[in-house]
């Protein structure tokens, strides 16, 4: 693939090349019927047609196997001055290079997943490229598969594609594509929900909605599974001096408004004292939590508490808390020792001193409590039933790694580390099975079962000196199963570990997450953005002239996206919108003229924008009828097909002979028999081809986030007259 375009590369002649294409195409051509699919077993050939009259056809596109198979490509009426690649590629839509392709672009002759294609004579002719046959064909087999090199048609639209060769990347006239869907899709769809303009469809983001600034200076969060408060954990804000707002808060998680506060807990000798509510360890049945103040105080209260209940330990200060393994218990760090207390008395039922460490996260569903030892790069698996140490685990990155967090997936049991910018992700069984590497410091980390989703909070380290910090942390969202992407990076302005680190709580479903900013004193509600998916796309149709049509197409997202419907009358080369078509089904009147019109649904939302694959409508003479009539034309004459009107212009008094009588179509929305001379406007039609001058790009990796939708896009039927 490094040859230089013009050279004939390994110094061969291009008669050694010409002889060795002309037997392989002898072999190829010999085992393949014409019209027949090569390992097609599913679905029949289809076709389409390019901006300059090219034909493409595959032999099958339809439930194609996604482990791969092979299909059979021809091609007609390309020209004969430019080479082509004949491939699997993602279909990034009109005017765009389709790109990345499977196996990429084939320039070394050796690939099985594309076909190079050039004009008779060219230097590449022969090992590494074949020749166009006469009148601008080809025919050729390529092995296409659902995954593999980048590309993933799972996730975003695949298309079976010719396009210009690197010697001609940004030529957009030899792009002509048809749609492929493997088993479980349909064709088009990609199983990405159309084509993404902006953004692939469906992808996640997040948003700022609002910003609370009624509890103080944040330090922990918890979102009640039950009562659905916002339970804020929170120390006094220097800022307010006024004020101590030390303690429990509990606020409204919609508005932020303040619902209760417990700032009073007893102390060392029981009595009542202010004070902050340091780490909060879990809820209590129906509303209320379990949390720790500091130094050594293990307190409960729910909202509309006047003072918490708790205990004071002996011993050193409390460094973790989480629920127990009773109702009435909760396990507690004190440094390197763990015990396991009774809550109303602070009695001790278990103890064990570890070799070291200072913070933990229980899987109480397996048994098992992890153990991170920061300063010594070590982690510990403590056994729940026998309150003893099952294993050790290093931390890559040596020790003294700058402390993040140590929690535990519900759902897999698997253990994510935060240290320093990276985060580490161990299975349930203590395997490094991935490491996550960020620009900001990993801080804490909050699950979503009901998604299957894991998210950090990631903040600055605060130091303007050093090049890496601009004081903007990050929310970083990831799939639990495969630790890719699943949302686009959040910057959080302003959120810097210098004054304690960051917390954060999400809402079942993943809709709404709150990020703890310790250092400005503020709550940040996120709320979930999903760019239109396409849940319904058209289909090709055929009608006769006169017969109602309808299109339609539907899209979820969030917010929910609005829809309007284009057309293209020149083969998917423009496009301009219907007038008026700004529902999910289109329907109108089928007019001759209207032959090979492409038509497309656009959704948008605050995200971004996605289309549907463009579908073409085919229009044929009615059946039967008056003989002798004329074609209809258009009752003031103007025959303005893309407007949807039965004539492209002439003298609407013009009478014709012979022809058959069909109804004439009218923007002024009357009916006109009087016959017409004038020849309908028809389009080459069937292209999904583009024109324009992207650069190719073979090295691209596909991006896909299907995201899940919240909103779906259902509209009545609307007719749309005179618009097409």
């Amino acid at each position: 693939m490094t040859s230089t375009p013009g050279t004939a590369p390994g110094g061969q002649s291009r008669l050694r090349r010409r002889a060795g294409t002309a037997a392989v195409a002898a072999l190829l051509l010999a085992g393949i019927p014409v019209g027949a699919a090569v390992s097609a077993d599913a679905g029949t050939p289809k076709t389409a047609t390019g901006p300059q009259g090219q034909k493409l056809t595959v032999s099958a596109n339809t439930g194609l196997d996604p482990a791969g198979q092979k299909v059979r490509v021809q091609g007609e009426g390309y020209g004969l001055t430019t080479g082509i690649y004949v491939a699997l590629c993602k279909d990034n839509g009109d005017n765009r290079v389709p790109s990345p392709c499977l196996g990429g672009a084939d320039m070394s002759g050796g690939s099985k997943t594309s076909q190079w294609i050039v004009p008779p004579g060219d230097p590449y002719e022969g090992d590494l490229a074949q020749a166009f046959g006469p009148g601008g064909t080809f025919d050729v087999e390529i092995e296409i598969a659902q995954k593999g090199d980048g590309l993933d048609c799972a996730e975003v639209a695949c298309s079976v594609v010719t396009r210009a060769d690197h010697r001609a990347a940004g030529d957009r006239t030899q792009d002509v594509r048809i749609p492929v869907a493997f088993a479980g899709q349909d064709p088009g769809d990609g199983g990405g929900g159309g084509e993404g303009v902006d953004v692939p469809a469906g992808t996640i983001s997040y948003k700022s909605a609002a910003e609370f600034t009624t509890a103080g200076k944040p330090l922990d969060l918890l979102l009640h599974p039950d009562s659905k408060k916002l339970y804020v954990g929170a120390d006094n804000l220097p800022d307010t001096a006024d004020v101590d707002e030390r303690g429990l808060h509990v606020l409204n998680p919609e508005t932020g408004t303040s619902e209760s506060w417990i700032s009073q807990a007893p102390g060392s000798t029981g009595a009542l004292r202010p004070s902050a509510a340091a780490r909060i360890a879990g809820p209590l049945p129906g509303d209320g939590v379990v949390y720790n103040y500091p130094l050594r105080g293990v307190g409960s209260a729910k909202s509309g508490d006047e003072a918490a209940s708790g205990v004071w330990l002996a011993g050193p200060t409390i460094t973790d808390i989480a629920p127990g393994t009773t109702p009435d218990t909760v396990l507690v760090a004190q440094g390197a020792t763990l015990s396991e207390i009774e809550r109303a008395t602070g009695t001790a039922t278990r103890t064990l001193t570890l070799p070291g460490g200072t913070q933990f996260a229980a899987d109480p569903e397996r048994g098992a409590l992890w153990y991170s030892d920061f300063a010594a790069g070590k982690m510990h698996r403590v056994d729940l039933t026998s309150f003893t140490v099952s294993g050790s685990f290093d931390l890559p990155g040596g020790p003294g790694g700058m402390a993040g967090f140590t929690e535990t997936d519900p759902a897999t049991g698997a253990v994510w580390v935060g240290v320093d910018r990276s985060v580490l992700v161990f299975d349930a069984a203590g395997t490094l099975v991935k490491t996550l590497v960020g620009k900001d410091l990993a801080r804490d980390a909050a699950f979503d079962t009901a998604s299957g989703r894991a998210y950090v909070v990631r903040q600055d380290g605060g130091d303007l000196s050093d090049p890496a910090n601009d004081n903007n942390g990050t929310l970083t969202v990831y799939g639990t199963e495969d630790f890719a992407v699943a949302a686009k990076d959040l910057s959080l302005p302003g959120n810097h570990s210098q004054a304690g680190a960051a917390s954060l709580a999400v809402e079942p479903g993943g809709t709404t997450v709150f990020v703890t900013s310790p250092a400005e004193g503020k709550i940040t509600k996120l709320v979930r953005q999903v760019s239109p998916l396409v849940t319904r796309a058209p289909a090709d149709l055929t009608a006769e002239e006169g017969e109602e049509v309808a299109l339609t197409a539907e899209a979820e997202g969030a917010p929910e996206p609005t829809v309007r419907w284009q057309v293209s009358t020149d083969g998917a080369q423009t496009w301009k919108d219907v007038e008026g078509a700004t529902e999910s089904a289109l329907t109108f009147t089928a007019r001759t003229a209207q032959d090979g019109y492409r038509y497309r649904a656009e959704f948008r939302n605050d995200v971004g924008t996605t289309r549907t694959a463009a579908v073409t409508l085919t229009v044929t003479a009615a059946t039967g009828g008056d003989t002798g009539g004329d074609v209809g034309g258009d009752t003031d004459g103007n025959g303005d097909a893309s407007n949807g009107a039965g004539s492209t212009g002439g003298d609407g008094a013009t009478g014709g002979d012979g022809g058959t009588q069909t109804s004439g179509g009218s923007t002024n929305g009357g009916s006109d028999s009087t016959g017409g001379t004038g020849t309908a406007a028809t389009s080459g039609g069937g292209s999904l081809a583009a024109t324009g001058a992207t650069v190719m790009s073979v090295t691209l990796a596909a991006a896909g986030l299907v995201g899940a939708g919240v909103l779906v896009h259902r509209r009545a039927r609307r007719r749309t007259e005179g618009a097409l």
